[in-house]
């Protein structure tokens, strides 16, 4: 539990969140969801994939 890197717990479940979000915009036949939720998933999966190469090169991983 002490090794626990709480800011990626924090960008998968905004990833999650986003997911739904697609999930949700699809159910509700709404392209603007579905499509905001998209934009979403990839602005944070590529924010968690950036901070974890940098904390890689830092050598905090």
């Amino acid at each position: 539990m002490k090794n626990i890197k709480w800011v990626f717990v924090i960008y998968s479940l905004a990833a999650v969140a986003a997911m739904c979000g697609i999930g949700v915009g699809v159910g509700m036949r709404s392209i603007p969801v579905a499509a905001i939720s998209i934009l979403a998933l990839f602005f944070v999966m590529g924010n968690g994939f950036k901070t974890k190469k940098k904390m890689r090169e830092e050598g905090l991983l």
